[in-house]
């Protein structure tokens, strides 16, 4: 009899970890735009010494630049994390050879994942952008917005209204053929039935959190995730704290400090999540590193740092990878940012 009960004990372990390789992984990736190994230890520095990241085990450095330049910009980068290839500067969803490539969004909706994109920039950035529209260049705002509202996303949160209401064109697009249901608050977002839900926050650009930006990134992913429980699917979403990189390109340390504040917040959000759902990847990483940010010098005990930047502009540094949750022993290592679409696909597809 107990070798029975033994022989049933193996069994239904074996079922359980079978059924937990069948259930379909979730990812989240987070990208602090502009966000290199300064940028976080100033952060860190400043709330006391302490950052979330250091929970994450799993650590790798990606190789940022673009095909033609050693300095990218979040056009190419973007598109080198969503799409897997190298492409010029300027450019999204489009290779090297002029070709229009998928991105991460588009594989995980063949496997039936909900997608999403938040941001705290307008959400025809640049980094957003490269994971749903093709143009040859990132100045292309109302053809992007145009290609957001025909795209796989299910889900987006972020600025840029104008680019979809006051055109040249003349035209509405949110109101001709729009497939989304358009929401203009967090709860409202969070109770629509719809299977597609856009949210505009504002006109333009949103403004520093400093200045009272809303909603946050955190309450932006929290809400999200929320839904996403709910639902019950499997899902990517990307959220970006677009923000650390213009406060490095103003050469303004408080700026990137707060900045990355909201941003280390968000990263508990997916963390605490990750915790309580164990088929999640958590992915923390940068488009590239701004401002060429060197600590120059502060005091641990009052929470303060000094820096100094050597740029106005990208630095061709390699930035962090953080990976918490199944596959996340993917991450560790060097290796060129495009290695990290084909990671992602590894986590969605086995």
């Amino acid at each position: 009899m107990k070798l029975f009960y033994k022989c049933l004990l193996f069994y239904l372990i074996v079922f359980l970890a079978r059924a937990q390789n069948d259930t379909p992984t979730n990812i989240i990736l987070l990208i602090g735009d502009g966000m290199g190994l300064t940028q976080i230890t100033s952060g860190m520095y400043a709330n006391g010494n302490k950052t979330i990241l250091e929970n994450f085990e799993n650590i790798g450095l990606a190789k940022t630049h673009s095909f033609k330049n050693l300095i990218t910009d979040s056009a190419a980068s973007g598109t080198a994390i969503a799409c897997g290839e190298k492409t010029y500067n300027g450019v999204l969803g489009i290779n090297h050879k002029n070709k229009s490539i998928p991105s991460i969004i588009n594989y995980c909706s063949s496997y039936g994942y909900k997608t999403a994109l938040l941001s705290t920039s307008s959400i025809i950035h640049a980094t957003p952008a490269s994971f749903y529209s093709n143009v040859d260049s990132r100045n292309e705002y109302e053809n992007i917005a145009l290609q957001l509202l025909q795209s796989e996303v299910n889900y987006f949160i972020g600025g840029g209204k104008k680019y979809f209401t006051k055109r040249k064109d003349k035209k509405n697009i949110l109101v001709d053929n729009n497939p989304y249901f358009m929401v203009d608050n967090l709860k409202d977002f969070s109770v629509s039935e719809s299977d597609k839900v856009g949210y505009l926050t504002y006109e333009k650009e949103p403004p520093k959190k400093s200045q009272g930006r809303t909603p946050s990134l955190p309450k932006m992913l929290s809400t999200l995730l929320n839904r996403f429980n709910e639902q019950n699917v499997p899902f990517f979403v990307m959220a970006e704290g677009s923000q650390i990189d213009w406060g490095g390109h103003a050469n303004n340390t408080s700026y990137v400090i707060s900045e990355f504040d909201e941003f280390e917040e968000t990263i508990q959000i997916a963390y605490n999540f990750a915790i309580k759902n164990k088929n999640t990847l958590v992915i923390i990483t940068a488009d590239h590193e701004t401002g060429g940010m060197t600590l120059s010098g502060g005091d641990i005990s009052k929470k303060m740092v000094k820096s100094k930047f050597n740029t106005r502009g990208h630095s061709a540094t390699m930035v962090p990878v953080f990976a918490y949750g199944p596959f996340s022993e993917k991450f560790r290592g060097i290796y060129e940012n495009t290695a990290i679409f084909h990671k992602m696909k590894t986590a969605v597809s086995e």
